[in-house]
C-alpha cells in the first residue's frame, strides 16, 4: 500500500516536472539575447537534470513512469501557452512574469519532493540522502534566481523608473 502511494506520489510529480522542463525551456528560449540568458538557461539545464534523476531514483524504488502523466504534464505545458496576456498577436511583459511564478511555484513543488524523499531515505537504503540534500539546496538556489528575475520583471511591468533588483549596477 505505501509503495502504492509512493508511486502516484513520485509520478504526478514526474508530471510536474515535464511541465516545468516545456516552461523552462520556453522561457530560456525567449529570452535568450537577455542579460540573464544564463541564468535561465541554466535553470532549464538543471531542471532537467533534476527529472532525470527523478527517473532514476523511480526506478532504484522499483517504481514505474506513468506514461499517462508524463503525457499530461507535457499536454497542460501546451495548453498554459494559449492563455491570455493582453496582447492578441506577441507577448507582453506580463506574459513572462506569470511564466516566472509559475516556474518558482513549480521549483517550491520540487523541494517538496525532495524533503519527503529525505523523510522516505531514512527507511529506503535505496536512496542517497546525500545526493537528495544536494538536489534540496539547488533547488532553493533555483528559487533565489526565479524571485530575483521575477521581481525584476514585475519591476519593469509596473513601476516607471524603479531600478531593477536584477541590475548589474551598483
Amino acid at each position: 500500500m505505501h509503495r502504492d502511494k509512493l508511486g502516484i506520489y513520485l509520478n504526478d510529480h514526474l508530471a510536474g516536472a515535464t511541465f516545468g522542463i516545456g516552461l523552462a525551456q520556453r522561457i530560456a528560449h525567449q529570452h535568450r539575447h537577455s542579460a540573464r540568458s544564463a541564468d535561465l538557461q541554466r535553470i532549464s539545464d538543471e531542471i532537467a537534470q533534476d527529472r532525470q534523476t527523478l527517473l532514476e531514483l523511480m526506478d532504484a524504488l522499483g517504481v514505474p513512469a506513468r506514461r499517462y502523466k508524463v503525457y499530461g504534464g507535457w499536454a497542460a505545458e501546451r495548453l498554459g501557452r494559449l492563455k491570455p496576456n493582453g496582447v492578441l498577436y506577441r507577448r507582453s511583459g506580463l506574459s513572462t512574469l506569470i511564466e516566472l511564478e509559475t516556474l518558482r511555484l513549480g521549483v517550491e513543488g520540487k523541494t517538496l519532493i525532495w524533503r519527503t524523499l529525505l523523510v522516505v531515505a531514512a527507511r529506503k537504503p535505496r536512496l542517497d540522502e546525500y545526493q537528495l540534500q544536494a538536489l534540496l539546496d539547488r533547488a532553493r538556489r533555483q528559487i533565489d534566481t526565479l524571485e530575483k528575475l521575477r521581481l525584476a520583471a514585475a519591476a519593469a511591468i509596473f513601476s516607471s523608473g524603479v531600478r531593477s533588483v536584477t541590475s548589474d549596477s551598483p
